[in-house]
């Protein structure tokens, strides 16, 4: 009698593993950017960047466009995980989506006291975590750390990618040309119909994925949500008695087939070309600018207070429970690894201060340093607590 047939059980365990190694690469990606940015090598780094091929410079080629891959990616991996994954059920989602609600607010108030007037748009910046780096810390800890707060953080993290998506496309879009939105918005009504219609194959929904990703760079709204657009589109069906590499659905498949590429290759690249900051030539009162405070207090202290107090809350009022074996001291631990911001809250910052490097530069200082403190204090708590039971034994 054949075996009933499941969604890929170890699709999040290579996630994990995917990510927790590709945030040591991007954590040495961040570095060498900030090594070159502070030697002779700078004029060179910056030629490179700002060359131009074709109708973009290559520093818009990757945020635009190679990004549009990680944020194809990132709503895979929302889509996926919202219907056959960890976050399946409401219970589920209650305390990941909770923290992750908690740790957007309290940050974005943290930087709105330090910056109530010109520099205000920038609030968002502090409220992004960054998966890739958060699990590479998390992967240095080993068994020291519950599964369950893995599976948490990576909840989390989703959660929070999928507000900051969100607050991209409400809060940070330019003029917009109803034309191209209008164009736009056809694509992804024949996308969503090819789905609704059982088109399984993957070429179809990429061609279109680039018509759209066209079309949204000439609307206004930035070109990277035509990944998110593109990944609710694609189908999460199974094929009925195919070979095994075709049983996966497409959504498994290319999600598959881009984590490598997204966690090794794009997202470093991105962290190279924008974690360059020249420091020799800030000037001194940079480092204690409001932005620079604002976003670097948001995401130390406003993300570890926002995450934590919003899941003790969910805890106490019995809305969630607490993550098996694990304790409120390495919940906070976990609190406090939220804080690394690197990725989207870079991104967040080239939509947020566009042409003003001065505030680009002074928000970078406080996401490197922020980030930098909240996986010290992180990794150094989480080393030193244990949990509350030991794990049961596997079988």
């Amino acid at each position: 009698m054949a075996e009933p047939r499941h969604a890929p059980t170890s699709a999040l365990r290579r996630f994990l593993e995917a990510e927790s190694s590709g945030g040591l690469v991007l954590m040495g990606a961040a570095a060498l950017a900030l090594v070159i940015a502070n030697t002779p090598l700078n004029g060179a780094y910056e030629a490179v960047l700002h060359a131009h091929l074709g109708p973009l410079p290559l520093l818009e080629w990757i945020n635009d466009g190679l990004m549009a891959f990680f944020f194809l990616f990132v709503g895979m991996e929302i889509k996926r995980e919202a219907i056959d994954g960890q976050l399946a059920t409401w219970p589920r989602r209650a305390l990941p989506g909770l923290a992750a609600a908690g740790g957007m607010l309290v940050p974005a108030i943290v930087f709105l006291l330090l910056n109530p007037a010109a520099t205000s748009h920038g609030w968002a910046i502090p409220t992004a975590t960054d998966i890739a780096f958060a699990l590479g810390v998390l992967s240095l800890l080993g068994k020291r750390v519950p599964a369950s707060l893995r599976v948490f953080l990576a909840a989390l993290a989703i959660i929070d990618d999928l507000g900051a998506v969100a607050i991209i496309a409400v809060f940070y879009t330019g003029g917009l040309s109803v034309p191209d939105l209008a164009a736009a918005a056809a694509v992804i009504a024949v996308l969503a119909a090819m789905n609704r219609f059982g088109v399984l194959k993957l070429w179809p929904y990429l061609a279109l994925g680039a018509v759209l990703w066209v079309l949204m760079l000439r609307s206004g709204v930035h070109a990277t949500l035509a990944g998110v657009f593109l990944a609710l589109t694609i189908p999460l069906r199974h094929r009925v008695a195919a070979p095994d590499d075709e049983a996966l659905s497409p959504l498994h498949r290319l999600e598959h087939a881009l984590a490598t590429p997204v966690s090794f290759i794009i997202v470093p690249l991105f962290g190279l070309a924008n974690a360059g900051v020249p420091f020799l030539n800030l000037p001194a009162e940079a480092l204690a600018a409001p932005v620079t405070l604002g976003v670097g207090l948001g995401l130390l202290i406003g993300k570890a207070v926002g995450v934590f107090a919003a899941a003790i809350l969910a805890i106490r009022l019995g809305l969630a429970d607490m993550p098996a074996y694990a304790s409120r001291t390495q919940l906070f631990g976990t609190a406090l690894l939220c804080g690394i911001g690197f990725t989207m809250s870079l991104f967040v910052t080239l939509l947020a201060f566009p042409g003003n490097e001065l505030l680009q530069a002074e928000a970078k200082i406080g996401i490197l340093g922020g980030s930098f403190l909240s996986g010290l204090l992180g990794y150094a708590l989480l080393r030193v607590a244990r949990g509350d039971f030991p794990p049961t034994p596997s079988r």
